[in-house]
């Protein structure tokens, strides 16, 4: 068995810790949810003559922001607002409360996303913000994904691509051979995922966020009230220390301009449709047998 890539009881546990201040510093994110948001307009075509969705399941929902949007959207639906941090399940459920204590709420549900704990074809929507960055195997994801979703259901999800903190990663490299900053899928892999999960017609994006921080410990406060800090099984066991940090600083303020230091954020987003009926369920790009049961004939013995 291939080894993992991240640690996922450190994930659950730093991202729990951060779901107080989540909200208060997740500008990058609210901006790749809104983004994403807008192209849920498709389903209201009238060409597609689609019906509103009956059950939404918003994987990786943080403190659940997109959920709510989802539920006023579509205040008869079951929105499924899923998380691996019960504390930021938590979050969301008070500011459910806080929105309209007497509308229909976004349902928490606390699992993994390797693992999704529903029932195959059962999904009409499937929407995750800024989540498959922190998952291992997007291929196998992908699959559990395609499980979940009724046929011609809608996928909609964004991810960190491999320019996301390249500054960060170039400044730790020059000071400490651990690695400190991710690997991420870039768009070819992405759009081949989707493809060799047997999505159809999908449609792959790439855009660039570049904020400024007045100095490396700003922006590493930041990574940490965002959760978002080294969760790598291969990361250094022990702190980085003054010494490297301090080098770190120092490989950093190359990138100086004259707004600070640079962070660039590079968001993949995707939209794909779940095949049709009878299709094939496919694994590593390779269409599976998959013969109904009623349709396998019985040959009875005389």
């Amino acid at each position: 068995m291939t080894a993992s890539l991240f640690d996922t009881r450190q994930i659950r546990r730093r991202f729990g810790r951060a779901a107080a201040s989540y909200d208060a510093v997740a500008d990058v994110q609210k901006l790749a949810e809104r983004r994403l948001l807008e192209s849920l307009d498709y389903l209201d075509d009238p060409v597609l003559e689609r019906q509103p969705p009956q059950r939404v399941l918003d994987l990786g929902c943080g403190t659940g922001s997109a959920s709510r949007i989802m539920q006023k959207r579509w205040p008869k639906a079951e929105i499924l607002s899923m998380d691996l941090a019960l504390p930021m399940l938590e979050q969301g459920r008070a500011q459910s409360k806080r929105w309209n204590p007497f509308a229909r709420a976004p349902l928490p549900v606390c699992a993994d996303a390797r693992r999704i704990p529903l029932a195959e074809g059962t999904v009409d929507v499937l929407f995750s913000n800024l989540c498959l960055q922190w998952v291992d195997a997007l291929d196998q994801v992908l699959n559990s994904f395609r499980r979940v979703l009724k046929p011609q259901g809608l996928l909609l999800f964004s991810t960190f691509g491999p320019e996301t903190l390249w500054e960060l990663r170039e400044a730790f490299s020059a000071a400490d051979a651990a690695p400190h900053v991710s690997a991420f899928v870039d768009v070819a892999g992405v759009g081949d995922a989707l493809i060799d999960a047997g999505f159809f017609q999908p449609v792959v994006e790439r855009d660039e966020e570049v904020r400024h921080y007045a100095d490396l410990p700003a922006l590493m406060r930041e990574l940490r009230q965002l959760g978002a800090t080294n969760a790598l099984n291969g990361r250094r066991a022990t702190l980085t220390g003054r010494g490297r940090f301090e080098a770190a600083a120092a490989a950093y303020e190359t990138h100086r301009d004259e707004a600070g230091l640079p962070a660039t954020f590079e968001i993949i987003g995707a939209m794909a449709w779940a095949p049709g009926h009878g299709a094939p369920i496919r694994e590593g790009g390779v269409d599976l047998v998959s013969v109904p049961v009623s349709g396998i004939p019985i040959r009875r013995r005389r």
